[in-house]
């Protein structure tokens, strides 16, 4: 069956679908399994609604963690990883078609392409009388948003990829050349336009299914990162932008979504699928290799944090530019996203009274501001939860925080400022939860500098300078030149810290080193088993045929 590996999981079968499925208990009831075969699929909708359990975890496990992290954090320039030549490739902007986290993201976008081409299919073919059609259109909502989000990841990443509809007409055509850049946004564009009309308008607390509001979201951010592209004047699209405006607003009004009042309190395993959440991937520690979230053991500083043999992070952490350029007001977001030296976390190994970042000597060369977000301790932190590469803990894909500086960003369009009221109570509102005082007015570095601390290891930051790329190039060129990457040391400032004065730090950069973005690298090359057995992926892209 396999021809190259961006079509590796094209011919996915239901059994494939509802053995990912398997992985989850809590998110999902499964049904019995054993040898499902065509002529019996789907017998109830709750066999269906178990089926589309594959989409929210295992398909995407080879672009959660290192790979996206590398793709979002690293580029953007947010993290640090000297030692991994692999990750190193990306925040250096020279990353090789032989990367394997390069080679991984790419099938597991594609993987979740294919999933939900052929759980469409199977949907459409083999379900029984037994199911409603009220099931039939969530599940095939549920996929469209899925393929839609996976696009968008593959278009601002690599710019022209393959669209796939039909894996079995598809899947084993290696003369199948890429799609414009246009073409592939609008298609991700229609999949979300879908979604929002299939899915239904709630979906059960805690449950971290997708709704209607969720797929509203994503598509406000679509149409607000469309609203750029092809511009020869630096100006953006005010159709798109008041798009991405109506969307946004409506998820805000109208939606179930609600900021979580504490911002640490959204990286708590306990909080998993809370109201600010419109999309999380549900890992799960008890169903297998893949199925439990890796992110903690790839980045947690050392194995006392994870309770395993794991914890492999201890090189890793924050970028330079990252701490020198943090708002020293904003120590609730910085503490909850990187450990400082100092900063004491109750919530890790709780048995023995949390776990505080050693301060280091005054000798040391070197050392990282270490990871904390998605960084959740040991099973007896998580309430038994938790495996080595298989913690229990959500990952965001959107929440409600991005939708308000979506709507934001939209409001502000082609202005330098803006001090509408509208914009700034949602603006001011991201930064209140953050300890930091309202402004008056804001620009698009203001906002740009917002959505950097907000959402930093998350993914995101890189997505957000490619929104500007597509008005401004120059712009992201410069802001990524003037950024500070190598390696550095970290200092507690002589006085501080005590009971009387707040600790401050000093950071001193060993390696001042910039890397430089140029148009060529701006996207990622596909990777190299791809283009040998397809090498039509190597010739001009052209539009997709609606």
């Amino acid at each position: 069956m396999k021809k190259y590996n961006f079509i590796k999981f094209l011919f996915v079968t239901l059994t494939a679908l509802v053995g990912l499925a398997s992985c989850s208990e809590e998110f999902l009831d499964t049904p019995p399994r054993g040898s499902l075969t065509a002529p019996n699929f789907f017998n109830t909708d709750a066999e269906l609604l178990a089926g589309t359990a594959a989409l929210y975890n295992k398909v995407w496990f080879g672009s959660n963690g290192q790979a996206l992290l590398s793709f979002g954090d690293g580029r953007a320039g947010n993290m640090i990883s000297p030692y991994n030549g692999n990750w190193q490739q990306f925040y250096q902007f020279n990353v090789s078609n032989t990367n394997s986290d390069l080679r991984d993201s790419w099938n597991s976008f594609f993987t979740i392409i294919a999933q939900s081409n052929v759980l469409m299919y199977n949907v459409n073919t083999y379900s029984k009388a037994g199911v409603s059609d009220v099931a039939k259109r969530r599940a095939i909502g549920e996929a469209r948003y899925m393929r839609g989000v996976a696009y968008s990841y593959l278009v601002q990443n690599w710019g022209a990829v393959p669209i796939i509809t039909d894996n079995l007409k598809q899947g084993s055509d290696t003369t199948l050349t890429r799609n414009t850049i246009e073409t592939v946004w609008e298609f991700a564009i229609r999949d979300m336009q879908a979604a929002v009309r299939l899915l239904p308008t709630s979906s059960s607390a805690g449950s971290g299914r997708l709704n209607s509001y969720s797929a509203k979201g994503m598509l406000a951010k679509f149409y607000l990162t469309r609203a750029g592209l092809g511009s020869s004047n630096g100006q953006r699209s005010q159709m798109y932008l008041d798009s991405a405006k109506y969307y946004a607003r409506d998820v805000i009004k109208n939606g179930p979504f609600q900021l979580m009042q504490n911002y640490s309190d959204l990286f708590l395993t306990a909080n998993n699928n809370n109201p600010e959440q419109l999309f999380g991937l549900q890992w799960v520690s008890n169903g297998g290799y893949g199925s439990g979230n890796q992110f903690q053991s790839q980045f947690a500083a050392n194995s006392q944090l994870t309770g395993f043999s794991d914890g492999w992070g201890g090189g890793n952490g924050a970028s330079y530019d990252y701490l020198v350029n943090a708002n020293p007001s904003d120590s609730i977001r910085v503490k909850a996203t990187f450990m400082l030296p100092g900063y004491h976390y109750p919530e890790l190994i709780k048995a023995k009274g949390g776990w505080r970042e050693p301060i280091p000597s005054d000798d040391s060369w070197e050392n990282f501001a270490h990871f904390k977000k998605y960084i959740v301790g040991t099973p007896d932190d998580n309430g038994g939860l938790g495996q080595q590469q298989a913690a229990p803990n959500n990952s965001y894909m959107q929440r409600l925080a991005d939708v308000y500086l979506i709507y934001a960003e939209a409001i502000l369009g082609n202005n330098a400022s803006t001090s509408d009221p509208e914009a700034l109570q949602y603006y001011n509102a991201i930064r209140t939860r953050a300890g930091l005082a309202s402004v008056t007015k804001f620009n698009i570095d203001d906002l740009l500098h917002e959505r950097r601390y907000e959402f930093a290891v998350e993914g995101d930051s890189w997505y957000d300078l490619v929104r500007l790329y597509y008005y401004n190039p120059q712009k992201v060129i410069d802001i990524i030149g003037k950024q500070i990457r190598g390696n550095y040391a970290i200092r507690i400032k002589a006085g501080t810290g005590t009971a009387t004065k707040k600790r401050e730090y000093t950071f001193i950069s060993r390696t001042p080193s910039t890397f430089k973005l140029i148009p060529s690298t701006f996207y990622l090359p596909i990777p190299d088993t791809e283009t040998a057995q397809a090498p039509n992926l190597l010739k001009p892209p052209v539009p997709y045929k609606f």
